[in-house]
């Protein structure tokens, strides 16, 4: 079932049906309810007509109404009123009738509560209350009063012409109504749909969400498009760095041909060949870390990313001793800066892995005989940590650019271009960012902010990544 017709049977059909039953319904219980006022006000007659039947002169019957002065005012809509005698001949009637009654009506032989019924005479329908009344010298007669129902049939119908007219009035209203939200939301879905259709074919767009309402299909509309131009970002950024790992995978690659080519072209001695390999080995080690950077880069996203309770002191003492060979024979010293405890939550593996990152490229910059100071420090909710040389420093235009992968600040840098992309996706998956601060003097200040409420998010499965030695 189409949407319009599913909008025109719940939204107007149903709508009307269920009006035209509860009309339907309210017409009878009105009925009901003026056949009962009609009921009680024939039975105050007769209590009325019964009590003083038989004070006239004589004891002999009589009806007061006949009597009353105003019998003309009434008599367009009093009910008949007639009394029979013990023998079932019609002796009182008002309004007064000319010939008697073609039936004879006899008392009842034993006193009982009035009897009322709708009866139809001369296509009429009558209702009809009869009564045993006795003299003071204990004579039965009959007592009936007949009222005219016509009146509540016409009230009964105008009721029902004037409610069913106008439930016909609110369901073309209803059916316009749908009709019209039928065919707006109709198109709104099959935008949707066709956005749809565009992402299940790949058809990927990097346009701003365009927000046309304030409702739920509003709110999907936004979602999708949302959605959409972040695939469409995601793919573009993955096609970018597939281009740019083959081309950091093809100089290596070159090169080692290159070597092989030299050593093959002619007999060389053992000193050139060791030379050759040498030279082949190197690029294979960079071949094997950039391939190994590449991997951590793609497990971001896949298992469980569990955080738990640390220390930032210790992990910063732990990456600085792992770190202090390397800082000996560079002529350096590292010194942290951290309170005691520096209590956290945290992924240890990822946090300890873009600090070795950071320290890596602060030691490969940093010249002799300076200090590299690891720090950890509260602002807040969020604790900062950074790495500071002071080493020829990462100029203003580049402090953005350098977390994109593979982006150099040198163009003939050694480096993979991947170490500070490592630490900006693990700033984000904590829920913090990477940044480089504004410091005076030489060297560079690179900060991870961390928050102390870590999101429960997919992040890196199958160990610490590992150390990456690149300055942007």
């Amino acid at each position: 079932m189409r949407l319009s017709t599913r909008l025109w049977l719940l939204g107007a059909g149903v709508p009307v049906l269920g009006l035209v039953l509860a009309v339907m319904l309210a017409g009878h219980l009105f009925e009901a309810w003026l056949e009962r006022a009609v009921d009680q006000a024939l039975l105050s007659q007769a209590a009325t007509e019964a009590v003083s039947l038989f004070d006239g002169p004589g004891g002999s019957p009589h009806l007061h109404l006949s009597h009353s002065p105003l019998t003309d005012v009434v008599r367009a809509f009093a009910p008949v009123a007639e009394v029979y005698g013990p023998d079932g001949e019609r002796v009182l009637s008002f309004p007064p009738a000319g010939q008697p009654p073609p039936e004879r009506l006899v008392p009842p032989a034993q006193a009982g509560p009035p009897r009322l019924e709708t009866v139809v005479e001369d296509g009429a329908r009558l209702r009809r209350l009869s009564v045993r009344v006795e003299s003071e010298a204990g004579v039965p007669y009959l007592l009936r009063l007949s009222a005219s129902l016509a009146w509540m049939d016409a009230a009964v119908r105008a009721f029902r012409l004037i409610t069913l007219g106008l439930v016909a009035a609110l369901g073309l209203v209803f059916f316009a109504l749908q009709a019209w939200q039928a065919r707006w939301l109709s198109g709104r879905l099959e935008g949707l749909r066709g956005l749809i259709t565009q992402m299940r074919e790949g058809a990927l767009s990097g346009a701003a969400p365009r927000a046309s309402g304030a409702d739920e299909v509003t709110e999907v509309e936004t979602a999708l498009r949302e959605a959409n131009s972040r695939l469409g970002a995601a793919r573009e950024a993955q096609e970018q760095l597939i281009a740019r790992a083959a081309h950091e995978l093809r100089t290596p690659l070159a090169l080692m041909r290159t070597h092989l080519d030299l050593a093959l072209w002619k007999e060389r001695d053992a000193a050139e060949l060791r030379e050759s390999l040498v030279e082949t080995r190197r690029e294979v080690e960079r071949l094997s870390v950039l391939a190994g950077n590449l991997l951590d880069l793609a497990s971001f996203g896949r298992g469980a990313w569990e955080v738990g309770a640390g220390d930032l002191r210790e992990l910063l003492e732990d990456a600085s001793a792992a770190a202090r060979a390397e800082a000996e024979e560079r002529g350096v010293w590292v010194t942290v800066e951290a309170p005691a405890p520096a209590s956290c939550r945290f992924h240890a593996g990822s946090v300890r892995q873009a600090v070795d990152n950071l320290l890596a490229n602060a030691l490969r910059f940093a010249p002799s005989g300076t200090e590299i100071t690891l720090r950890a420090e509260r602002q807040g909710k969020t604790w900062r940590l950074s790495v500071r040389d002071r080493g020829p420093g990462i100029p203003p235009e580049h402090r953005e650019k350098v977390f994109t992968p593979f982006y150099r600040v040198e163009s003939a840098g050694r480096g993979t271009g991947l170490g500070l992309a490592v630490v900006a996706e693990v700033a984000r998956r904590h829920g913090g960012h990477a940044y480089v601060a504004d410091v005076p003097g030489p060297g560079a200040e690179v900060v991870l902010e961390l928050p102390d409420a870590v999101p429960e998010v997919p992040a890196v499965q199958g160990g610490p990544l590992p150390r990456l030695k690149d300055r942007a």
